[in-house]
């Protein structure tokens, strides 16, 4: 239990942004497995594109690392590139 009124602040505000940076990350996640599955590449490189700015998104928040996105942005390129 929190002693003081800020530390229970604290305790509620982590718990909120624990929840909404669940959510992000699990939208990403499924973004990333959709595009994998996808077989055109015209459907594929519009989705690549929203992925893309999704990532930019997320690591200017501090939601990933900066190079975790980078990594992701890379490989999903070479899998578009390969279709």
């Amino acid at each position: 239990m929190p002693q003081h009124k800020s530390a229970a602040k604290r305790a509620r505000q982590t718990e909120s942004r624990r929840a909404r940076n669940r959510v992000h990350r699990s939208k990403m996640r499924t973004m990333i497995k959709k595009l994998r599955t996808i077989e055109d590449s015209t459907e594929a490189r519009t989705m690549l594109n929203d992925i893309k700015g999704m990532l930019d998104r997320m690591s200017s928040k501090g939601l990933i690392h900066s190079n975790k996105a980078a990594n992701y942005k890379s490989q999903l390129d070479k899998h578009v590139n390969a279709l």
